[in-house]
């Protein structure tokens, strides 16, 4: 069997090698012609899987250690009978440590910081803000119970489950922009069907916003229009913005890059625990495909997940502004600074 699998995949070298055929690529090698040999491939978002890569290859599997498959054309995979297995759920925590350092960081910059008590692990300066997340599914059902945690407000917004469970206990996104202090997009990438998230923070969006909220998008890029967030910064309609997903990357936004209040190279989710969890799917997917022994990256127990982890533990554990002046100093190193990423540890 030959394998694909692409360089920049964490904790992966070296365990398959002895059952297959193995080839490590960076993404910009993973062609049709490396590919039409391929019985399988392991890959995350920078390669696109679709016909144009997968025709005439005998590829049967590919693996994403990434909660998204957005990058994967499904309905092309399906027809030709090549399975793909994601990693959902991965780095859940990690985004959340990024949220909420994005918000406390935020709180202090704007001067909005008050009483700064800490009791129970609810802060003050928290209590008084409304929390809208935007998708309520792996990464925002936590988002959602440690701003609950914390003493926020939060508005639970995701029209999909509100179908499919009734409208008790979720919000709109037109309650979001009436209430909400700050606004987090956590939503898959989707261009149709019942309410499409592409674009869905677009100029209509922002202008219908109430409270000059903090937007955060560490999601996907096309899910907030980059160019509309930029007139709304400028017009007073959001009063910061923290961006960690952009469109077009790495080629991305001069214009939201000075505005962006947080900009980051695509590393909310990138932790080591993340990474692990993430390989460790990888693996146990393509080996129960492919009825191959299993393997497991490094120590591959549980690691909890916190109920709600004290303000000052959130600080302590990430700062998304020293993430922020390394892009800003060198917008032309996004991919470099995301693949070189010092993974760093979840709060615990």
């Amino acid at each position: 069997m030959k394998l694909i699998i692409e360089k920049n995949i964490p904790f992966i070298q070296g365990l398959l090698d002895g059952m297959a055929d193995v080839e490590y690529l960076a993404p910009e090698d993973i062609t049709t012609e490396t590919m039409r040999d391929a019985d399988a491939l392991i890959t995350r978002t920078r390669t696109r899987c679709d016909a144009a890569l997968l025709e005439g290859s005998r590829c049967r599997f590919i693996a994403t250690a990434t909660i998204g498959t957005d990058h994967i054309d499904l309905d092309y995979c399906r027809a030709r009978g090549i399975t793909v297995a994601n990693a959902p759920g991965c780095n859940a925590p990690a985004v959340a440590q990024y949220v909420f350092a994005s918000i406390l960081a935020y709180r202090k910059a704007f001067g909005l910081a008050g009483d700064v008590s800490d009791v129970d692990g609810c802060d003050s300066r928290l209590s008084s803000m409304t929390l809208a997340v935007v998708g309520v599914g792996n990464v925002g059902s936590i988002v959602a119970r440690w701003g609950e945690g914390l003493g926020m407000r939060v508005l639970r917004v995701d029209p999909l489950r509100a179908m499919a469970e009734g409208p008790a206990g979720f919000s709109t996104l037109a309650d979001a922009a009436r209430e909400a202090d700050v606004i987090t997009f956590h939503t898959p990438l989707t261009r149709d069907g019942y309410c499409p998230t592409y674009h869905m923070a677009d100029a209509v969006f922002f202008n219908t916003l109430e409270r000059k909220p903090l937007v955060i998008n560490s999601a996907r890029g096309p899910v907030v229009d980059n160019a509309a967030l930029v007139e709304a910064i400028d017009g007073g309609k959001v009063r910061a913005a923290a961006i960690d997903c952009w469109e077009g990357e790495p080629a991305i936004s001069p214009a939201l890059l000075e505005r962006a209040f947080i900009a980051t190279p695509h590393i909310a989710g990138y932790s080591r625990e993340g990474k692990i969890r993430a390989t460790s799917m990888a693996l146990d997917a393509i080996c129960g495909f492919f009825a191959l022994p299993h393997v497991s990256p490094l120590e591959t127990v549980g690691f909890p997940v916190p109920d709600h982890p004290a303000p000052h533990e959130i600080s302590a554990s990430y700062n998304p502004l020293a993430d922020t002046a390394a892009l800003r100093l060198n917008p032309s190193a996004f991919e470099a600074l995301r693949n070189g990423y010092n993974y760093r540890p979840e709060v615990r």
